[in-house]
C-alpha cells in the first residue's frame, strides 16, 4: 500500500510540474518585448495591433473610388499573409508592407530582423523606401551595376546611385540564422543607420524616391517591406525626438564636418 501512495504522489507532482511549465511557456509566449528606456514597442508581440498592409507603389497613381478600393483590399489582406509566430512578427515574402497605423517624424528606431538566401526587404522611413536589407551572398552583376548586395545591408538603396549614403560603408550582416539589429536615426532629411553596432550610414540626406528634388515628408508611416523570401522581425521599438534634441544633434554632426 506504501508504493501505491508514494507512485500517486510522484503522478501528481509530475502531473504538476507539467501545468507549470505549459502556463509558464504561455506566459513567455504572450510576454510583450520590453523597450529601453526612453523607448516604446511598436510591435506587442501577440498579434497585429497598430498595423496595417500598405504596398505605396500600389497606390501611387490612383485617386478617388479606385484608390480606396486598392487601401481596403491590401488592409483586409494584411492578415493573410503576416503572422505572429513565438512572439515574432513573420511574413514569408508576399503580401502588402506592414506598416504602423501611427506616423512618425524625427525618430530613433530599433528594429531586429533575420531572413532568408536570396530574400529582398527594407524599411521605409516616413511611408517612403528605404534602408535596404540584402541576401549579401548574392555577387554584383554586370547587368545590374547599381543592384550591389555584396556590399551590405543597411544603404539608403532608393537613393541616387554612385552617392554617399547609397551603400553602406561596411558590411555588417550576420550569418544566415542570425538575428541583426538595426538602429536607425532620422531627423529632418538626413539619415544615420547602425546594423549590428556598425556605423554603416553616416549623416546621409535621403532623397525623396518620387520626387528627388523635393524634401520628404515631415511626418509618415514607418513600414517593413518584404518579397522574394521569408523574414521574421522582432524588437522594434520607437523613441520620438524632441526639437531640441534634434537641433542639438544636427548642429553636433555639423560641426563635425568642419
Amino acid at each position: 500500500m506504501p508504493a501505491m501512495k508514494n507512485t500517486s504522489f510522484i503522478n501528481v507532482v509530475i502531473l504538476f510540474l507539467c501545468i507549470s511549465l505549459i502556463f509558464s511557456a504561455a506566459a513567455l509566449q504572450s510576454a510583450e518585448p520590453t523597450p529601453p528606456e526612453g523607448f516604446r514597442a511598436l510591435f506587442n508581440g501577440k498579434d497585429l495591433s497598430g498595423w496595417h498592409g500598405l504596398n505605396p507603389h500600389s497606390v501611387d497613381k490612383l485617386e478617388g473610388e479606385k484608390r480606396e478600393a486598392v487601401l481596403k483590399q491590401m488592409r483586409d489582406d494584411f492578415p493573410n499573409h503576416w503572422r505572429i509566430d513565438n512572439g515574432e512578427l513573420l511574413n514569408i515574402g508576399t503580401g502588402p508592407y506592414a506598416t504602423t497605423d501611427s506616423e512618425y517624424g524625427n525618430i530613433d528606431l530599433l528594429i531586429e530582423y533575420k531572413t532568408v538566401p536570396r530574400a529582398d526587404s527594407g524599411i521605409y522611413l516616413r511611408g517612403l523606401p528605404q534602408v535596404q536589407i540584402w541576401d549579401i551572398n548574392q555577387p554584383s552583376l554586370p547587368s545590374a551595376p547599381d543592384r550591389n548586395p555584396n556590399r551590405g545591408s543597411g544603404g539608403l538603396f532608393n537613393n541616387t546611385p554612385r552617392t554617399r549614403g547609397r551603400d553602406p560603408l561596411v558590411v555588417a550582416d550576420k550569418p544566415f540564422g542570425e538575428w541583426n539589429a538595426f538602429r536607425i536615426r532620422q531627423i529632418g532629411s538626413r539619415t544615420w543607420v547602425w546594423l549590428n553596432d556598425k556605423l554603416v550610414v553616416d549623416d546621409v540626406v535621403m532623397e525623396d524616391y518620387q520626387d528627388h528634388s523635393e524634401p520628404i515628408p515631415a511626418k509618415g508611416p514607418i513600414m517593413l517591406q518584404t518579397h522574394g523570401g521569408e523574414i521574421r522581425w522582432r524588437n522594434l521599438f520607437v523613441r520620438e525626438i524632441g526639437a531640441d534634441e534634434a537641433k542639438k544633434i544636427l548642429s553636433d554632426a555639423d560641426a563635425k564636418k568642419k
